[in-house]
């Protein structure tokens, strides 16, 4: 059995529609069963900078090891937490 949804209001500011879905239950206004998963290819992740500090020696590995692979030794930095973390997430 298919239930009434509501009509959804039109919204005069950003800030308006933020207050009133704040407010409301959304399931009122659209059918859950219609909905699909949204994708963002092009969604770049935000990136916040950090101050580290590490060993001068481990540096001076870090960038021998990123120069062999031609690529920045912050990012090899990068990948090899992100490794990291993956692999202690299982």
């Amino acid at each position: 059995m298919s239930r009434k949804l509501k009509p959804i209001p039109v919204f005069a500011s950003e800030d308006e529609e933020r207050e009133f879905w704040a407010t409301h239950d959304t399931t009122d206004y659209f059918d859950p069963s219609k909905m699909v998963k949204a994708t963002f290819p092009n969604l770049k992740p935000s990136t916040r900078t950090i101050s580290i500090r590490l060993p001068e020696s481990l540096i001076e590995q870090l960038k021998i090891l990123a120069n062999k692979q031609d690529v920045p030794y912050q990012s090899l930095v990068k990948i090899y937490l992100s490794e990291k973390v993956k692999e202690a997430s299982k």
